[in-house]
């Protein structure tokens, strides 16, 4: 996906939210399905003034869908360090690498969400979570499950690419 397509993703996110103080809020209400970008993406207007407001938090990584932060920026509490503003894992959505173990990123991700993941899997050396909230708006959580993974993989997916 070249970086146009994924800077007029992220400038659907941002316009589609009322007005914030941060660029933490946002995120938080991104990551945890609360506004989708899907819901807004036809507005350009919208589309161009998130865009702005990404480019003012985040840097694209060369050659990656990563966004990194140029300045501090949590999610409840917890340090981001990257961004994926069109894609979670294999699916579409949005999701935030934090620093924190799969355990506390847990935690604060379902006090965030207002939501109890209910269930989660361990194999091929990871540990994930999902739950659905709404239609095409899926939570879900993922890290290594080795008990050493410092980064965590939270966000919202709205369905799995093909």
């Amino acid at each position: 996906m070249g970086l146009a397509l994924r800077l007029a993703i992220l400038s659907l996110c941002l316009a589609a939210t009322p007005a914030f103080g941060a660029a933490d809020d946002l995120l938080e209400q991104l990551a945890t399905c609360k506004v989708s970008w899907l819901d807004f993406k036809d507005d350009p207007v919208k589309a161009r003034s998130f865009g702005d407001a990404i480019k003012g938090t985040f840097v694209q990584k060369p050659q990656s869908p990563a966004w990194t932060p140029l300045k501090p920026v949590t999610l409840g509490g917890l340090k981001i360090v990257e961004a994926f503003p069109d894609s979670v894992g294999m699916g579409v959505g949005f999701s935030l690498t934090v620093e924190a173990p799969f355990d506390k990123a847990r935690a604060e991700f379902e006090t965030l969400a207002g939501k109890t993941f209910k269930t989660c899997e361990s194999g091929e050396g990871m540990k994930s979570c999902e739950l659905a909230v709404a239609d095409k708006r899926t939570l879900m959580i993922v890290a290594g499950d080795n008990g050493k993974s410092k980064t965590t993989l939270v966000g919202c997916y709205y369905f799995y690419a093909k």
